[in-house]
């Protein structure tokens, strides 16, 4: 019999300052207490999560999860899967959500051309309704692309700019996609996939884009990064991608914690928690 691997454990950063996911979503842990999971990401040095709504009843739940902690918070928005749903009633709602508190970005939302869950032609027409929505509240987006570079850009090229900022959230491109979204004033988050072996065109577009530009996120209880990869993902997962973008950035973990928690802070208006 071969040796048993030896775990690989939560790296664990030195100074007082923590993580921020900035992306999860913490209504779709089946038969899992969100508390439970907020508390634990604590233990690990994840300070504040952002749970994100992908329908009206996500974006729902998104704001009574955030309500219950002090260091969640909440957006609201229709995922591209789900916009062959929308109607102008559930617009209203999503204007009246926008109103909460713990409301701090609106998405995600884009387009995504991997699945086909909504025809095309919906995706775009919904994409560029909810960018600008977004956009007349006043909350950062949060976008969600998959195969859709060239689309993507052209709409949020077309409708900016934009005062509140944004972000590609759970970034697919190669580095010249992300110099890209640089020029619109968004943000690039980085999800766990920077761990995996043959994810070299991430890697590659981490090391093109500035610090100053970079968030980190989960996407969880999707994704989940090298050593867990294939398992549930959970926000105390969060420094196990950190570790690997600042190797690249050629940082230290508590450098790359200060400076993509100022990010965070900035985009989302987050206060200090």
């Amino acid at each position: 019999m071969g040796k048993k691997k030896k775990a690989i454990p939560i790296p664990r950063v030195e100074g007082n300052v923590g993580f921020i996911d900035t992306h999860c979503h913490l209504d779709m842990y089946k038969g899992e207490d969100p508390g439970q999971i907020v508390a634990q990401a604590r233990e690990y040095g994840v300070n504040t999560i952002i749970t994100v709504g992908i329908n009206l009843p996500s974006s729902k739940k998104a704001i009574e999860i955030a309500e219950l902690h002090a260091d969640v918070f909440a957006t609201i928005g229709v995922h591209p899967h789900n916009v062959k749903e929308l109607t102008d009633q559930q617009y209203a709602q999503l204007r009246e959500y926008a109103k909460h508190p713990k409301v701090v970005a609106y998405g995600e939302i884009g387009l995504d051309y991997v699945k086909d869950y909504s025809p095309i032609p919906q995706q775009l027409e919904h994409c560029r309704a909810q960018v600008r929505l977004g956009k007349e509240l006043g909350l950062p987006l949060i976008i969600h692309d998959r195969e859709a570079h060239d689309d993507i850009l052209a709409i949020l090229r077309e409708e900016g700019p934009f005062p509140a900022g944004g972000v590609m959230h759970c970034f697919s491109g190669d580095r010249h996609f992300a110099l890209d979204v640089l020029e619109l004033g968004f943000y690039i988050s980085i999800p766990g996939v920077v761990t995996f072996n043959k994810a070299e065109a991430l890697q590659d577009a981490v090391d093109a884009v500035p610090l100053s530009a970079l968030l980190l996120e989960t996407d969880g209880p999707f994704l989940a990064p090298v050593p867990k990869r294939g398992k549930t993902n959970y926000p105390h997962y969060v420094p196990y991608t950190a570790q690997k973008v600042a190797d690249i950035k050629m940082v230290s973990l508590d450098e790359l914690a200060r400076q993509t928690t100022e990010n965070a802070r900035k985009l989302f208006q987050l206060p200090l928690v």
